[in-house]
Protein backbone atom coordinates (compact mmCIF):
# COMPACT_ATOMS: atom_id res chain seq x y z
CA UNK A 1 0.00 0.00 0.00
CA UNK A 2 1.18 3.50 -0.79
CA UNK A 3 0.72 6.31 1.70
CA UNK A 4 -1.88 7.93 -0.58
CA UNK A 5 -3.72 4.70 -1.49
CA UNK A 6 -7.50 4.83 -1.16
CA UNK A 7 -8.17 2.68 1.91
CA UNK A 8 -11.69 1.95 3.16
CA UNK A 9 -12.06 0.88 6.79
CA UNK A 10 -15.46 -0.72 7.32
CA UNK A 11 -16.59 -0.29 10.92
CA UNK A 12 -14.18 2.60 11.47
CA UNK A 13 -15.99 3.87 14.58
CA UNK A 14 -15.96 0.50 16.35
CA UNK A 15 -13.42 -0.94 18.75
CA UNK A 16 -11.13 -2.52 16.15
CA UNK A 17 -11.91 -0.21 13.23
CA UNK A 18 -11.02 2.92 15.20
CA UNK A 19 -7.68 1.34 16.12
CA UNK A 20 -6.96 0.82 12.41
CA UNK A 21 -7.77 4.48 11.76
CA UNK A 22 -5.35 5.55 14.51
CA UNK A 23 -2.60 3.23 13.28
CA UNK A 24 -2.96 4.14 9.59
CA UNK A 25 -2.74 7.83 10.47
CA UNK A 26 0.20 7.22 12.78
CA UNK A 27 2.01 5.46 9.92
CA UNK A 28 1.34 8.35 7.54
CA UNK A 29 -1.50 7.02 5.37
CA UNK A 30 -3.44 10.04 4.15
CA UNK A 31 -6.37 8.82 2.05
CA UNK A 32 -8.69 6.92 4.37
CA UNK A 33 -12.33 6.39 3.39
CA UNK A 34 -14.63 6.43 6.42
CA UNK A 35 -18.42 6.11 6.33
CA UNK A 36 -20.81 6.33 9.27
CA UNK A 37 -23.83 4.00 9.47
CA UNK A 38 -26.08 6.94 8.54
CA UNK A 39 -24.07 7.31 5.32
CA UNK A 40 -23.74 3.62 4.45
CA UNK A 41 -25.85 0.72 5.75
CA UNK A 42 -23.65 -2.37 5.41
CA UNK A 43 -26.71 -4.61 5.72
CA UNK A 44 -28.03 -3.14 2.47
CA UNK A 45 -26.45 -4.85 -0.53
CA UNK A 46 -27.53 -2.11 -2.95
CA UNK A 47 -25.98 0.65 -0.86
CA UNK A 48 -22.74 -1.26 -0.46
CA UNK A 49 -22.49 -1.96 -4.19
CA UNK A 50 -23.14 1.70 -5.02
CA UNK A 51 -20.51 2.79 -2.50
CA UNK A 52 -17.83 0.62 -4.12
CA UNK A 53 -18.75 1.79 -7.62
CA UNK A 54 -18.60 5.46 -6.61
CA UNK A 55 -15.72 5.55 -4.12
CA UNK A 56 -13.47 2.94 -5.78
CA UNK A 57 -11.36 2.00 -2.75
CA UNK A 58 -8.10 0.23 -3.60
CA UNK A 59 -7.76 -1.51 -0.24
CA UNK A 60 -10.35 -2.60 2.33
CA UNK A 61 -10.13 -3.53 6.00
CA UNK A 62 -13.32 -5.25 7.13
CA UNK A 63 -13.60 -4.46 10.84
CA UNK A 64 -17.40 -4.19 10.69
CA UNK A 65 -19.39 -6.70 12.73
CA UNK A 66 -22.16 -7.11 15.25
CA UNK A 67 -20.30 -8.09 18.41
CA UNK A 68 -21.03 -8.77 22.05
CA UNK A 69 -20.15 -10.86 25.08
CA UNK A 70 -21.13 -14.39 26.01
CA UNK A 71 -24.59 -13.45 27.32
CA UNK A 72 -25.85 -11.50 24.31
CA UNK A 73 -24.33 -14.05 21.92
CA UNK A 74 -26.26 -16.79 23.72
CA UNK A 75 -29.49 -14.77 23.79
CA UNK A 76 -29.42 -13.55 20.17
CA UNK A 77 -27.80 -16.23 17.94
CA UNK A 78 -30.09 -15.60 14.95
CA UNK A 79 -29.37 -11.87 14.95
CA UNK A 80 -25.63 -12.39 15.30
CA UNK A 81 -25.57 -14.96 12.49
CA UNK A 82 -27.77 -13.03 10.06
CA UNK A 83 -26.29 -9.56 10.49
CA UNK A 84 -22.67 -10.69 10.35
CA UNK A 85 -23.34 -12.85 7.30
CA UNK A 86 -25.01 -9.92 5.53
CA UNK A 87 -22.30 -7.42 6.37
CA UNK A 88 -19.37 -9.58 5.34
CA UNK A 89 -20.95 -11.00 2.17
CA UNK A 90 -22.01 -7.54 0.99
CA UNK A 91 -18.53 -6.13 1.58
CA UNK A 92 -16.51 -9.05 0.26
CA UNK A 93 -18.50 -9.61 -2.92
CA UNK A 94 -18.81 -5.93 -3.82
CA UNK A 95 -15.09 -5.48 -3.18
CA UNK A 96 -14.32 -8.34 -5.55
CA UNK A 97 -16.76 -7.13 -8.22
CA UNK A 98 -15.23 -3.66 -8.08
CA UNK A 99 -11.61 -4.82 -8.37
CA UNK A 100 -10.30 -3.99 -4.89
CA UNK A 101 -6.55 -4.71 -4.87
CA UNK A 102 -6.49 -6.23 -1.39
CA UNK A 103 -9.14 -7.08 1.18
CA UNK A 104 -8.46 -7.91 4.84
CA UNK A 105 -11.26 -9.79 6.58
CA UNK A 106 -11.06 -9.91 10.37
CA UNK A 107 -12.28 -13.18 11.84
CA UNK A 108 -12.41 -14.23 15.48
CA UNK A 109 -10.75 -16.83 17.68
CA UNK A 110 -14.23 -18.23 18.39
CA UNK A 111 -14.14 -19.63 14.84
CA UNK A 112 -12.05 -22.49 16.21
CA UNK A 113 -13.75 -25.68 17.48
CA UNK A 114 -14.76 -25.95 21.12
CA UNK A 115 -12.51 -28.97 21.63
CA UNK A 116 -9.68 -27.56 19.52
CA UNK A 117 -6.14 -28.65 20.48
CA UNK A 118 -4.22 -25.75 22.02
CA UNK A 119 -2.64 -23.54 20.90
CA UNK A 120 -5.01 -23.25 17.94
CA UNK A 121 -3.39 -23.52 14.51
CA UNK A 122 -5.01 -21.95 11.46
CA UNK A 123 -5.67 -25.28 9.72
CA UNK A 124 -7.88 -26.45 12.62
CA UNK A 125 -10.88 -24.35 11.55
CA UNK A 126 -13.83 -26.57 10.52
CA UNK A 127 -12.32 -29.69 12.10
CA UNK A 128 -15.15 -29.74 14.67
CA UNK A 129 -18.06 -27.69 16.09
CA UNK A 130 -17.59 -24.22 17.64
CA UNK A 131 -18.51 -23.33 21.22
CA UNK A 132 -22.31 -23.27 21.49
CA UNK A 133 -22.53 -19.98 23.43
CA UNK A 134 -21.36 -17.97 20.40
CA UNK A 135 -22.05 -20.43 17.59
CA UNK A 136 -24.06 -17.99 15.43
CA UNK A 137 -21.28 -15.40 15.41
CA UNK A 138 -18.58 -18.04 14.93
CA UNK A 139 -20.32 -19.66 11.95
CA UNK A 140 -20.79 -16.30 10.27
CA UNK A 141 -17.11 -15.49 10.69
CA UNK A 142 -16.12 -18.91 9.33
CA UNK A 143 -18.26 -18.23 6.25
CA UNK A 144 -16.54 -14.87 5.71
CA UNK A 145 -13.11 -16.49 5.92
CA UNK A 146 -14.10 -19.24 3.49
CA UNK A 147 -15.53 -16.74 1.00
CA UNK A 148 -12.24 -14.80 1.00
CA UNK A 149 -10.34 -18.04 0.56
CA UNK A 150 -12.56 -19.13 -2.34
CA UNK A 151 -12.18 -15.75 -4.06
CA UNK A 152 -8.40 -15.98 -3.68
CA UNK A 153 -8.42 -19.50 -5.12
CA UNK A 154 -10.98 -19.10 -7.91
CA UNK A 155 -10.23 -15.57 -9.10
CA UNK A 156 -6.65 -15.05 -7.87
CA UNK A 157 -7.84 -11.94 -6.01
CA UNK A 158 -5.84 -10.89 -2.96
CA UNK A 159 -8.47 -11.43 -0.26
CA UNK A 160 -6.95 -12.50 3.06
CA UNK A 161 -8.17 -13.27 6.59
CA UNK A 162 -6.65 -12.51 9.99
CA UNK A 163 -7.92 -14.20 13.15
CA UNK A 164 -7.30 -12.04 16.23
CA UNK A 165 -7.28 -13.24 19.80
CA UNK A 166 -9.84 -11.57 22.11
CA UNK A 167 -9.47 -7.85 21.41
CA UNK A 168 -9.82 -4.98 23.89
CA UNK A 169 -8.82 -1.34 23.98
CA UNK A 170 -9.79 2.30 23.53
CA UNK A 171 -13.37 2.59 22.34
CA UNK A 172 -14.50 -0.59 24.08
CA UNK A 173 -18.12 -1.25 25.06
CA UNK A 174 -18.79 -1.15 28.82
CA UNK A 175 -22.47 -2.11 28.68
CA UNK A 176 -22.76 -4.93 31.27
CA UNK A 177 -25.20 -6.82 29.03
CA UNK A 178 -23.14 -6.67 25.83
CA UNK A 179 -19.47 -6.16 26.69
CA UNK A 180 -16.58 -8.56 26.25
CA UNK A 181 -14.47 -9.95 29.07
CA UNK A 182 -11.96 -7.19 29.83
CA UNK A 183 -14.31 -4.16 29.66
CA UNK A 184 -16.96 -6.16 31.57
CA UNK A 185 -14.53 -6.98 34.38
CA UNK A 186 -13.08 -3.48 34.38
CA UNK A 187 -16.55 -1.96 34.68
CA UNK A 188 -17.50 -4.35 37.50
CA UNK A 189 -14.40 -3.44 39.51
CA UNK A 190 -14.75 0.30 38.89
CA UNK A 191 -18.39 0.32 40.01
CA UNK A 192 -17.68 -1.94 42.98
CA UNK A 193 -14.98 0.48 44.11
CA UNK A 194 -17.27 3.50 43.65
CA UNK A 195 -20.08 1.79 45.61
CA UNK A 196 -17.80 0.36 48.31
CA UNK A 197 -19.10 -3.13 47.50
CA UNK A 198 -17.57 -5.93 49.51
CA UNK A 199 -17.39 -8.31 46.57
CA UNK A 200 -17.41 -8.64 42.79
CA UNK A 201 -19.22 -11.66 41.35
CA UNK A 202 -17.89 -13.20 38.12
CA UNK A 203 -19.30 -15.91 35.86
CA UNK A 204 -17.82 -19.41 35.90
CA UNK A 205 -15.00 -21.06 37.83
CA UNK A 206 -12.36 -18.48 36.96
CA UNK A 207 -10.12 -21.25 35.60
CA UNK A 208 -10.86 -20.69 31.92
CA UNK A 209 -7.76 -19.49 30.05
CA UNK A 210 -7.88 -16.73 27.46
CA UNK A 211 -5.51 -14.76 25.24
CA UNK A 212 -6.09 -11.03 24.75
CA UNK A 213 -4.65 -8.51 22.31
CA UNK A 214 -4.82 -4.73 22.62
CA UNK A 215 -6.40 -3.16 19.55
CA UNK A 216 -3.47 -0.89 18.65
CA UNK A 217 -1.32 -4.04 18.53
CA UNK A 218 -4.00 -5.77 16.45
CA UNK A 219 -4.18 -2.91 13.95
CA UNK A 220 -0.41 -2.87 13.63
CA UNK A 221 -0.47 -6.59 12.82
CA UNK A 222 -3.33 -6.17 10.34
CA UNK A 223 -1.51 -3.46 8.40
CA UNK A 224 1.64 -5.61 8.48
CA UNK A 225 -0.33 -8.44 6.83
CA UNK A 226 -1.80 -6.07 4.24
CA UNK A 227 1.75 -5.21 3.20
CA UNK A 228 3.41 -8.60 3.63
CA UNK A 229 1.01 -11.54 3.22
CA UNK A 230 -1.03 -13.13 0.46
CA UNK A 231 -2.63 -16.57 0.69
CA UNK A 232 -5.74 -18.71 1.06
CA UNK A 233 -5.07 -19.65 4.66
CA UNK A 234 -5.96 -17.30 7.53
CA UNK A 235 -3.29 -15.91 9.85
CA UNK A 236 -3.62 -15.74 13.64
CA UNK A 237 -2.88 -12.47 15.41
CA UNK A 238 -2.11 -12.72 19.12
CA UNK A 239 0.39 -12.28 21.91
CA UNK A 240 1.15 -15.96 22.46
CA UNK A 241 0.37 -15.52 26.16
CA UNK A 242 -2.68 -16.62 28.14
CA UNK A 243 -4.25 -15.75 31.48
CA UNK A 244 -6.99 -17.30 33.60
CA UNK A 245 -10.13 -15.27 34.23
CA UNK A 246 -9.37 -15.10 37.96
CA UNK A 247 -5.80 -13.94 37.23
CA UNK A 248 -7.19 -11.35 34.83
CA UNK A 249 -9.63 -10.15 37.49
CA UNK A 250 -6.80 -9.75 39.98
CA UNK A 251 -4.80 -7.67 37.48
CA UNK A 252 -7.84 -5.42 36.99
CA UNK A 253 -8.43 -5.28 40.74
CA UNK A 254 -4.87 -4.01 41.20
CA UNK A 255 -5.12 -1.42 38.40
CA UNK A 256 -8.45 -0.03 39.62
CA UNK A 257 -7.50 -0.12 43.29
CA UNK A 258 -10.57 -2.13 44.31
CA UNK A 259 -10.19 -3.61 47.82
CA UNK A 260 -13.04 -6.14 48.00
CA UNK A 261 -13.28 -9.86 47.30
CA UNK A 262 -13.71 -11.67 43.98
CA UNK A 263 -16.44 -14.34 44.05
CA UNK A 264 -16.99 -16.89 41.26
CA UNK A 265 -20.56 -17.92 40.35
CA UNK A 266 -19.94 -21.51 39.26
CA UNK A 267 -23.57 -21.95 38.15
CA UNK A 268 -22.70 -19.81 35.11
CA UNK A 269 -20.74 -21.13 32.08
CA UNK A 270 -17.00 -20.71 31.49
CA UNK A 271 -17.22 -21.07 27.71
CA UNK A 272 -14.16 -22.84 26.28
CA UNK A 273 -11.77 -24.02 28.99
CA UNK A 274 -8.77 -22.73 27.08
CA UNK A 275 -8.34 -20.61 23.97
CA UNK A 276 -4.98 -19.39 22.70
CA UNK A 277 -3.88 -18.79 19.11
CA UNK A 278 -0.74 -20.29 17.64
CA UNK A 279 1.08 -17.22 16.32
CA UNK A 280 3.99 -19.09 14.71
CA UNK A 281 2.99 -18.04 11.19
CA UNK A 282 2.90 -14.28 11.76
CA UNK A 283 6.00 -14.34 13.96
CA UNK A 284 7.92 -16.10 11.19
CA UNK A 285 6.89 -13.25 8.89
CA UNK A 286 8.49 -10.79 11.31
CA UNK A 287 5.66 -9.39 13.47
CA UNK A 288 5.32 -9.68 17.27
CA UNK A 289 3.10 -8.08 19.88
CA UNK A 290 4.61 -5.17 21.83
CA UNK A 291 1.83 -4.24 24.30
CA UNK A 292 1.63 -6.32 27.49
CA UNK A 293 -1.70 -7.20 29.11
CA UNK A 294 -1.09 -4.92 32.11
CA UNK A 295 -0.02 -2.04 29.86
CA UNK A 296 -3.10 -2.46 27.69
CA UNK A 297 -5.55 -2.65 30.60
CA UNK A 298 -3.95 0.37 32.28
CA UNK A 299 -4.30 2.28 28.99
CA UNK A 300 -7.99 1.28 28.75
CA UNK A 301 -8.62 2.20 32.39
CA UNK A 302 -7.07 5.64 31.84
CA UNK A 303 -9.23 6.14 28.74
CA UNK A 304 -12.36 5.10 30.63
CA UNK A 305 -11.56 7.53 33.45
CA UNK A 306 -10.43 10.50 31.37
CA UNK A 307 -12.56 10.18 28.23
CA UNK A 308 -15.41 7.67 28.42
CA UNK A 309 -16.84 8.84 31.75
CA UNK A 310 -16.74 12.47 30.66
CA UNK A 311 -18.77 11.68 27.51
CA UNK A 312 -21.62 10.02 29.42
Amino acid sequence: MKKNSRIYIAGHSGLVGSAFVRKFRELGYTNLILKKHSELDLLNQGEVEEFFRNEKPEYVVDAAAKVGGIKVNSDEPATFFYENMQIEQNLIWSAYRNHVKKFLFLGSACMYPKECPQPMREEMILTNLPEITNEGYALAKICGQRLCSYIYKQFNADFITAIPANAYGIGDNFDPERSHVIPALLYKHIKAKENNDKEVVLWGTGKALREFIETDDLADAGIFLMNNYSGEEPVNIGTGEEVSIIELSNIIKKITGYQGNIIMDTSKPDGMKRRICDTTKIRKMGWESTISLEQGIKKLYDWYTNVYELRR
